[in-house]
């Protein structure tokens, strides 16, 4: 179950997201390096070219999806992933107790739109929203799913 009002507040946090993005796009060119490479242990998302980091982001895991399963995984459920890098999710998990809306409190989500993607971007744009970010990316996985990064700081590499 959710409130009412969340569907509403859902969409309005994926459209913040899409323009948070696409000024990402236009400052930093994020998504047209040719190379991307995160690091979990140091919490950080780095893309590169020519083997020469450009731009270097400050991230938290938001989850990730999953197509042989065909649902979401919020990280906060996930045992694999580092806890230093999951506390805006429990912020996402806090938000979703105490406000009624069950896809933000519980581990899993299921894809019933069959539309991965879409489902993860929704999910990620809700966090940026309830956890003020800058914007999400994307990290696509050899099996259909993808991990989705939560970009808290952003800057030209020095």
């Amino acid at each position: 179950m959710n409130p009412d009002w969340y569907a509403a507040w859902r969409e309005e946090a994926f459209q913040r997201l899409q323009a948070k993005n696409a000024r990402l796009q236009d400052e930093f060119r994020l998504g047209s390096w040719s190379r991307y490479d995160y690091d979990l242990k140091a919490g950080k998302l780095l893309f590169s070219e020519d083997g020469i980091v450009k731009v270097v982001t400050e991230i938290q895991i938001a989850g990730s999806t999953s197509a042989k399963a065909s649902n979401w995984l919020w990280s906060w459920a996930n045992s694999n992933l580092p806890g230093e890098l999951l506390s805006d999710a429990k912020l996402v998990r806090s938000f979703g107790e105490e406000n009624g809306i069950d896809e933000l409190a519980q581990p899993y989500v299921m894809d019933t739109d069959n539309d991965l993607e879409a489902l993860g971007w929704e999910l990620a744009g809700a966090m940026v929203r309830i956890c003020d970010a800058l914007g999400a990316y994307h990290s696509p996985r050899g099996e259909g799913g993808g991990l989705y990064l939560i970009l808290k700081s952003i800057s030209w590499a020095s």
